[in-house]
């Protein structure tokens, strides 16, 4: 659209419409961000002033970046075919794509769409808990992770561990238990790593044991804390935790809603890490925000227990997404996955990320910075009022920092009403298309944002 009155459009956001994780009572005083182009890693807004966005468009979607015409002439020309028919039956792109997410996870055999990460993870408790009934078992309990994040039904948020998210929404579904972090900035044992005998994934057999072995059916687990935080595990969490479930027949869910698709340097956050999960679900990154999709695979063990007679009216996953038969996002997801490879943007991703990890250093000696954490182009710097104590800002300061970076022409995000006093990192997952000189653009950013706002 390009013929509209600015004004009109201005005032009708405020009339009219609702944004996600938003205070509206600050639009009394000021006006919302209004975006109308992108190119690249740069967003221009309705009042004509550019950003440089390193988000990806807020949520961490956007993997190719803005304006790829590929991707839209993919959608268009399948929509001219053959748009959508339910997921019961199968289209071409779709199908395409699912043995595409085979041949990147080739432990896994079958693939499930929907259309939202949230939709993705619910699949997967739907799946562990009919799998308890098949098996005539009772292992219909799924533990998670503090800090993780899987979404925003009751359901995905019943097994979020940010207290923060959860508020006022309860209550929530029985047979959602949390067990610790896996943050050694901020250890919940109070050890220093190494010499600290990864209490963090050996506390998980505590809990499979306390809640009774014979009634836990999955972990869910994101490869790389996102939203808590951007905490990546070290190298030893993942066998731990898996040589636990694999000991008491526990299935692993791993969220790769956000790492998936070359977030982290790596096609999966998973391949960071010597484990083999029995679930991933993706999302975001999976058609670069172009179209909304999301997927559930699994290991062909698990989809072949619900081959069952066709007599048995239950016995077969009873479970529909609407949108899940969209084509146009399967062949959108097809093209930037095409484009993903073709264009090595997984190396870029480790290549650049590196880069910008190392340009970070030079904000690790400021008052306010506590600890620089990440893998690829997602990283995430936690601020603090005191390094020995490491006590967190708080969150008027945290909007001061993030106000001065925007004012820059840079947009960052940061953890927001997640975690009780500790909302106190920044975020950065730029689109893997992201240049050197780029991110050097998104440090200096950092830095004024930082230095001018220290007590």
């Amino acid at each position: 659209m390009k013929n509209y009155d600015i004004d009109e459009i201005v005032q009708g956001d405020k009339d009219y419409l609702w944004h996600h994780i938003q205070q509206h009572k600050i639009y009394e005083t000021s006006e919302p961000m209004i975006l109308v182009e992108g190119d690249g890693l740069i967003v221009k807004d309705i009042r004509g002033r550019e950003y440089l966005d390193a988000t990806s468009g807020g949520v961490w979607s956007v993997n190719v970046g803005y304006g790829r015409d590929s991707i839209a002439e993919a959608v268009a020309d399948q929509l001219k075919t053959m748009p959508y028919f339910a997921g019961k039956f199968g289209n071409v792109p779709t199908i395409l794509f699912a043995k595409k997410i085979v041949s990147l996870l080739p432990s896994l055999g079958k693939v499930y769409f929907s259309n939202s990460g949230s939709e993705a993870n619910e699949k997967a408790f739907k799946i562990i808990r009919q799998m308890s009934h098949l098996k005539k078992n009772n292992k219909y309990k799924i533990l998670y992770r503090e800090r993780d994040y899987h979404g925003t039904t009751l359901a995905t948020l019943s097994a979020t561990g940010q207290k923060e998210r959860k508020a006022e929404y309860g209550p929530f579904l029985e047979g959602f238990t949390e067990f610790p972090h896996a943050c050694c900035y901020r250890c919940a044992f109070g050890k220093s790593y190494p010499d600290c005998n990864i209490e963090c994934a050996h506390v998980v057999e505590d809990v499979i044991k306390n809640e009774d072995p014979d009634t836990v059916g999955a972990v869910i687990v994101e490869p790389i804390t996102a939203g808590g935080g951007v905490i990546p595990p070290v190298k030893e969490y993942y066998p731990l935790l898996q040589e636990i479930c694999r000991k008491y027949d526990v299935a692993i869910i791993m969220d790769e809603v956000v790492c998936g698709f070359g977030r982290t340097g790596k096609m999966f956050g998973l391949e960071h890490y010597d484990i083999d999960p029995d679930i991933v679900t993706m999302a975001k990154g999976l058609a670069s925000g172009y179209m909304p999709i999301s997927a559930t695979a699994t290991k062909t063990e698990i989809f072949d227990l619900f081959l069952n007679d066709p007599a048995d009216k239950l016995g077969f996953f009873r479970d529909i997404s609407t949108f899940g038969g969209c084509a146009g996002a399967t062949a959108a997801a097809l093209e930037s996955t095409r484009i993903i490879e073709e264009e090595k943007l997984c190396e870029n991703s480790r290549i650049v990320g590196d880069f910008l990890q190392d340009e970070l250093q030079e904000l690790a000696e400021l008052p306010m910075v506590g600890d620089i954490r990440g893998k690829g182009l997602f990283v995430g710097i936690e601020l603090v009022k005191d390094k020995k104590t490491k006590e967190p800002v708080d969150e008027q300061m945290m909007g001061k920092v993030l106000g001065t970076i925007n004012a820059e022409g840079v947009l960052v995000g940061s953890t927001m009403r997640s975690l009780p006093g500790l909302n106190n990192t920044i975020n950065l997952a730029p689109a893997l298309v992201a240049t050197k000189e780029q991110m050097s653009r998104v440090v200096s950013a950092l830095k004024t944002g930082i230095e001018s706002n220290l007590p």
